[in-house]
């Protein structure tokens, strides 16, 4: 990839951006700045100016969100600053500084109650306040800045931060047995997956391909899969026990099927995605 570019990632300590440090580090990537919520405030328009004045990127990438699904439900004002108002700020000074702009969104702007691959071009109906205001978050965006990319993602996990690996992982060598949803099902996808195509994007910088496309690993299995396939690969002893959703309430509702198709980010930048057990093995020897 070309060093000349200069790029801005917002939410630059979090999950997905400790991916691409990880990945820019190990590729000897120059010109990348990573901000904390501290320094690259989303919210506050005046750091954000004078950010983008001194730095003048070429490409902004936005990983900063409100993720947290429950919680939301009950701070949906925050949520809505943050995964909205916070994405259009960051559109419009792209438009404005001539940046282009990598946004993370996610599957839950789906309801996900048929299962069938989800396309870009589907109808989104958010059954969340987190799901809703990720939408919102979308629509700034489009209407604010024509160079834009939105990479709505799921499941997201890696050797960084807190996620469901990780949880499984110390849950699995505290208990010996767990219950886990069996009637939800996607795709897990690894972050250094997902920072790896973030890469790929700003090398190609594909002027013409401007748009929403969906990313995650290859396959689906619900979450009762996805931790049987933590503690086989982890060898990590825990019985596991399929429960339906019913049987573990939560504030905000999820979709049930949200398993994403992948054939236009494939054909458009010539990618060949992994399956996601495969990434699984390689987060487990990164964690370990």
């Amino acid at each position: 990839m070309s060093n000349k570019k200069k790029v801005i990632v917002f939410g630059g300590i979090g999950q997905l951006g400790q991916c691409l440090s990880k990945l820019t580090t190990s590729g000897n990537l120059q010109g990348f700045v990573f901000l904390d919520e501290f320094e690259g405030n989303i919210l506050d328009l005046k750091v954000l100016k004078a950010l983008f004045l001194k730095e003048s990127p070429d490409f902004v990438i936005n990983c900063a969100a409100y993720t947290a699904v429950d919680k939301a439900e009950d701070e949906p004002e925050l949520c809505g600053k943050i995964n909205s108002t916070g994405a259009g700020n960051l559109a419009r000074l792209c438009a404005e500084f001539q940046a282009t702009l990598i946004h993370i969104s996610t599957d839950f702007v789906f309801e996900g109650e048929v299962p069938v691959l989800l396309k870009e071009t589907d109808v989104a109906q958010p059954i969340s306040v987190y799901g809703k205001t990720k939408l919102q978050g979308e629509l700034e965006i489009a209407s604010h800045l024509e160079a834009h990319y939105i990479l709505r993602t799921s499941w997201l996990y890696s050797e960084f931060a807190g996620n469901f690996v990780k949880t499984m992982l110390k849950l699995g060598a505290e208990r010996e047995e767990l219950r886990i949803i069996v009637d939800q099902v996607g795709t897990p996808t690894y972050g250094v997956d997902l920072a790896a195509v973030i890469l790929k994007l700003i090398s190609m910088d594909h002027k013409t391909a401007y748009g929403t496309y969906h990313y995650s690993n290859e396959g689906l299995c619900s979450w009762y899969d996805f931790a049987k396939a933590i503690f086989e690969i982890s060898e990590t002893e825990v019985r596991v026990h399929p429960i339906p959703t019913s049987a573990y309430p939560t504030k905000a509702r999820r979709p049930a099927f949200s398993v994403m198709d992948k054939t236009k980010i494939k054909t458009t930048f010539n990618l060949e995605i992994p399956y996601w057990r495969d990434s699984l093995v390689k987060c487990i020897h990164a964690i370990k």
